[in-house]
């Protein structure tokens, strides 16, 4: 399974165009609407409501047209931002936010005070061709530099210095998040899709659950999980429990967390794969209908018709044409809890990725991972 220490080949097939992304003003990349892909289940189950569209019962459609949240991201953060040319790959932030209100509060757990984090984030990138994918998780307790934003009720926030990525999420939502990961990586993102704690658990549920192996016991009473060793097929809960575990295996932080998110990714493809949703009209309404109460987009995505366009690369990209890596980190000196960027090996990744080439070994090699790595794969 590609992880950190997957080597350049850890993706199959032939990397991008050699010739970097030059950025310049004025520059926009073409219209993308028949070049949406992403590589959520989220966003892939919502491919089957054109199938629902075409049935002659619309008033499904406009129902689940109705669930989609979406922020207008690009209206709050303006034209200052980096540009790319045409090259048919595509960037996605993805935020699993970890709110403290309303549904959330019991999945989540400490106080009902309406705060929010972004509890995971990971830039997809797509590459030309839609056969392959990188995803960089970036770890939350990351020490950056926050620029100035401005959210998407027009209010401005300070930039800060030293302070933790997900910061940017609780200051100032959505668009401050992108406006972090861009001003770290210098890559415009082309998308957001944010998932909540309450919407994976049902998902997961809709799903049937996803089948896990474990080579060691997680107990982890924070996040309400306990596993043997072996095979599982874990259920809305217990999946949710997986990718928040800190304390359960590795070494307590957020970067094993990390590892056991990317394995659990790659099973949730296999799975959504297998299941065979298009077979059962139900089984498709009820997961679409979960699947886009589930989601927050950008305003590019706020629809049926585009999410579901959006969504039609998962039948080309598969768990084993995911190249995962963890953005390159290490330990803070003056606090273990927190992790600073290796900004050489960093560096090395953003430009893979604005060249859309594959990640080199040397960009993670040495870096600080976390010791959960194997400890969850694919159920056989």
């Amino acid at each position: 399974m590609p992880d950190e220490s997957t080597p350049a080949s850890g993706i199959p097939g032939e990397s991008g165009p050699n010739a970097p992304r030059r950025r310049a003003r004025g520059r926009r990349r073409k219209t993308r609407s028949t070049r949406r892909k992403a590589l959520l289940i989220t966003a892939w189950t919502a491919a089957g409501i054109v199938v629902l569209g075409g049935t002659g019962v619309g008033y499904l459609y406009f129902k689940l047209n109705g669930n989609i949240k979406s922020v207008d991201i690009n209206q709050a953060l303006g034209t200052d931002r980096p540009l790319d040319v045409d090259n048919g790959s595509e960037d996605i932030l993805v935020l699993g936010s970890d709110t403290r209100s309303g549904g959330n509060k019991k999945l989540g757990g400490g106080t009902d005070d309406g705060s929010a984090r972004s509890d995971t984030a990971m830039i997809v990138h797509v590459y030309e061709g839609h056969k392959k994918a990188s995803v960089v998780s970036i770890p939350r307790d990351t020490l950056v530099e926050r620029p100035a934003c401005t959210d998407t009720k027009g209010v401005t926030h300070d930039a800060a210095s030293g302070v933790m990525f997900n910061s940017a999420y609780s200051t100032g939502g959505a668009a401050c998040a992108v406006k972090t990961v861009e001003s770290m990586t210098d890559i415009r993102m082309d998308h957001y899709i944010e998932v909540d704690f309450t919407g994976f658990q049902k998902l997961i549920d809709e799903l049937g659950g996803v089948p896990i192996t474990t080579t060691k016991d997680i107990k982890d009473s924070d996040s309400h999980l306990n596993l043997k060793a072996g095979t599982h097929t874990l259920s809305g809960k217990q999946a949710l429990g997986l990718v928040r575990t800190r304390h359960g295996v590795g070494d307590g932080s957020d970067l094993g967390r990390i590892q056991l998110q990317q394995a659990f990714i790659k099973a949730l493809v296999n799975q959504v794969k297998d299941v065979g949703v298009l077979t059962s009209p139900k089984k498709l309404w009820n997961l679409a209908d979960t699947a886009t109460q589930a989601v927050t987009t950008d305003s590019d995505l706020g629809s049926v018709k585009e999410l579901a366009s959006f969504a039609g690369g998962l039948k080309s990209i598969g768990s084993s044409k995911m190249h995962m890596v963890t953005m390159p980190v290490q330990y803070d000196p003056a606090d273990p809890n927190r992790v600073i960027v290796q900004k050489a090996k960093a560096q090395l990744v953003w430009d893979a990725l604005k060249n859309d080439e594959t990640i080199p070994a040397a960009a993670t090699k040495g870096t600080a991972t976390g010791d959960a790595k194997g400890v969850v794969s694919s159920a056989p």
